[in-house]
């Protein structure tokens, strides 16, 4: 049986509902929350890459979000754990990348999660020295 062939598209638009699996993959959907923010989140991305079989369906995701003009950050990065280990999140990565620069974006950061450094590494990032990430969380009253 021949391999599956994956193929990535930079969008602008997706089946949300797909997009909510693929969050909550992440660990980064709250039950509750609502998907019509989804088609928000493609549009306000500066590149918002998927990863898909021939049939449309997703299986990873990836976007940067950016100032469109120097500076850029790669966010939610992932694909079905049953797609993991053929590389193609390191090819969203890649993509990602190839497209900020091709965009104008000169810098491209972003934060890893624990025990993810050596996927970024072999993608071509390396860390910042000297930095601390920082999260602002808004207290709901």
């Amino acid at each position: 049986m021949s391999e599956e062939k994956i193929l990535l598209s930079e969008v602008r638009s997706w089946n949300a509902s797909e997009i909510v699996d693929l969050y909550r993959t992440g660990g980064w959907w709250e039950m509750g929350w609502s998907s019509d923010n989804i088609a928000h989140i493609i549009r306000g991305s500066f590149v918002f890459v998927i990863a898909h079989d021939e049939n449309n369906h997703a299986i990873g995701m990836g976007r940067i979000i950016a100032d469109g003009a120097s500076d850029g950050y790669i966010q939610d990065l992932v694909v079905f754990p049953e797609y993991r280990g053929r590389g193609i999140g390191g090819r969203i990565a890649h993509t990602l990348r190839l497209l900020g620069l091709a965009h104008g974006l000169s810098w491209i950061g972003l934060i890893a999660a624990p025990g993810k450094e050596q996927f970024y590494t072999r993608a071509g990032f390396t860390e910042m020295k000297n930095m601390t990430p920082m999260l602002f969380e808004n207290e709901k009253d």
